[in-house]
């Protein structure tokens, strides 16, 4: 994007002014322009900035909740388990019948915790895959480059 060079009818004392200071005018919008933009990119990136850590405290919280689930589940295991192991010791003394409802039951139990154990997976590897999604997006992210400016410096130093 490097304008091209411009060209001042030479002048009895130097250059056209009009035609020089035309050109300056010119060249401070192109760089205002570019700083807006700049400006705008900043703005852009600190907004995905934002967003990435609002994705990964939330991804921090779902695997907490994640982890808190797995350990509510570890627990209602052995709980289930334990009170399985009574429920057949009982059953074992009673009578058979009661032996094939506890065994339901406790498979019916086993059956929902499994489910919930592996929602919860799920729950953990698709956002997993949502925040990498975000970070590989952020990592793609690129400034624009900046103007060579020393066309500035070289008019500069013709005018003095």
């Amino acid at each position: 994007m490097t304008a091209p060079r411009p060209t001042f009818r030479v002048m009895k004392n130097g250059y056209d002014r009009f035609a020089v200071d035309d050109a300056i005018e010119r060249y401070a919008a192109q760089v205002d322009q570019l700083q807006k933009q700049l400006d705008a990119f900043r703005t852009q990136l600190d907004e995905t900035q934002k967003r990435l850590r609002q994705v990964e405290q939330q991804y921090n919280a779902m695997v907490s909740s994640a982890q808190a689930q797995k350990e509510a589940a570890d627990n209602i295991a052995r709980l289930s388990l334990r009170e399985a192991n009574q429920i057949i010791s009982t059953a074992q003394k009673n009578a058979d019948d009661i032996v094939r409802e506890s065994l339901q039951t406790a498979r019916l139990i086993l059956t929902d915790l499994s489910k919930l154990y592996g929602g919860a997976e799920e729950v953990k590897d698709t956002t997993k895959e949502n925040l990498e999604k975000v970070i590989k997006d952020l990592n793609s992210f690129e400034l624009p480059r900046m103007p060579d400016l020393r066309w500035l410096e070289e008019a500069e130093k013709k005018l003095r």
